[in-house]
């Protein structure tokens, strides 16, 4: 994998660039549709290429391992011949699945242990194990196996935490260091910088993931509980440290507005459920602000759903037409709100490229943001 920095904006530190993959090229700002499970929920492979126009999307190893398991994955030959994806796939390593099963779940040295929540079994995740279930999975962009601390743990704990992220670490790019693809094409390790809220615990982690001379770098453990003026300020902090000529992943963030915010601060890569997930409850991102689909004030509201909106369901169906749907629980409902919002998404970083390409980015996003702040 390669990164080719094209941009940096003359006012603030956002950029622009192009990150290669053997499954193809991806350009940052980026945002990735969340396919845990082998699909992006109520979106088909064909509408996520064509219409959402994704780049590249996500898979979990949690959930990939336990269902359909290893066995079905190598034989299909990977997740991208298994889900027909024929773009670059990130893995998250299944760490934030594991450390949420706060109940099933124990850490130590060797790893952690933890039961399913599918039915009960116990497994171990170990650094080397993980790295070996990626290698199966077969996603381009594989990640460390961490842990994910919570957003308000006290000090002492942010520090042991990290400690044994950051051994987890070593044996992560022993193991992927002493193994190979099993497919044909490349691989790349991103570690993941921890530390919770604690500057000083921050800026460590981000030394010892420099240090590492990865294809490109992650920030973990944000938006996890903490305020957002301390996920800002965490940002800021790492990204003092982390390499300028590498990618930088921002996990599991978050609202437009928070990738707007991390993308002024030199973010370039993002995942998070909240498009799909909040579309399939009703929740519909524009770009003059929100809306909730299912409040009676669009019931007779036969205007598009957005009038300048990025996918073609946006015009095709109108809001008394998207609300009548999510009043009558029809499936087709969660299908319009996931696409649209999902559109959005990719939409939103698309601008903010063109914008830092421009050199007018930071007016435009003191713009965007306060449109995307409105209820509509």
């Amino acid at each position: 994998m390669t990164f080719d920095l094209q941009y940096t904006d003359s006012k603030s530190n956002a950029r622009a660039g192009l990150i290669t993959t053997d499954h193809g090229v991806i350009e940052t700002p980026i945002f990735m549709p969340v396919g845990t499970q082998a699909s992006v929920k109520a979106v088909h492979m064909t509408e996520l290429k064509e219409d959402i126009k994704a780049q590249i999307i996500l898979g979990n190893t949690y959930h990939l391992y336990l269902r359909p398991g290893l066995e079905i994955l190598e034989q299909a030959g990977g997740l991208h011949k298994f889900n027909s994806w024929s773009g670059p796939i990130l893995t998250d390593s299944g760490g934030f699945q594991v450390f949420s099963l706060s109940d099933n779940r124990k850490l130590h040295e060797e790893g952690a242990t933890f039961r399913s929540h599918v039915d009960g079994s116990k497994h171990l995740f170990t650094p080397e194990g993980v790295m070996d279930i990626q290698r199966t999975i077969g996603a381009d962009i594989i990640m460390a196996f961490d842990e994910c601390t919570p957003g308000d743990a006290d000090y002492a704990y942010a520090k042991k935490s990290l400690a044994l992220t950051e051994r987890w670490l070593d044996r992560c790019f022993k193991r992927f260091n002493e193994t190979d693809p099993k497919y044909g094409y490349n691989q790349s390790l991103f570690p993941i910088v921890q530390g919770c809220v604690y500057p000083d615990l921050r800026r460590k982690a981000a030394e010892n993931v420099a240090s590492k001379g990865a294809d490109g770098n992650a920030i973990g453990g944000l938006a996890v509980g903490e305020p957002t003026d301390k996920m800002y300020e965490m940002i800021e902090v790492v990204n003092e440290i982390l390499p300028k000529d590498k990618p930088r992943y921002l996990m599991g963030v978050g609202t437009p507005i928070n990738i707007l915010e991390a993308i002024e601060r030199g973010v370039d890569m993002f995942d998070c459920i909240m498009p799909t997930r909040n579309g399939r409850n009703g929740h519909i991102f524009t770009k003059h602000g929100v809306m909730n689909m299912k409040n009676r004030k669009w019931a007779n509201d036969f205007s598009p759903i957005e009038a300048d909106g990025a996918s073609y369901v946006d015009t095709l169906y109108s809001k008394a037409y998207l609300r009548h749907l999510f009043a009558v629980d029809e499936i087709l409902a969660l299908q319009i709100a996931s696409i649209h919002n999902l559109a959005f998404y990719l939409w939103l970083v698309k601008e903010a490229r063109k914008h830092i390409i421009a050199g007018d980015f930071s007016e435009w996003k003191s713009k965007m943001v306060k449109q995307l702040s409105n209820r509509l």
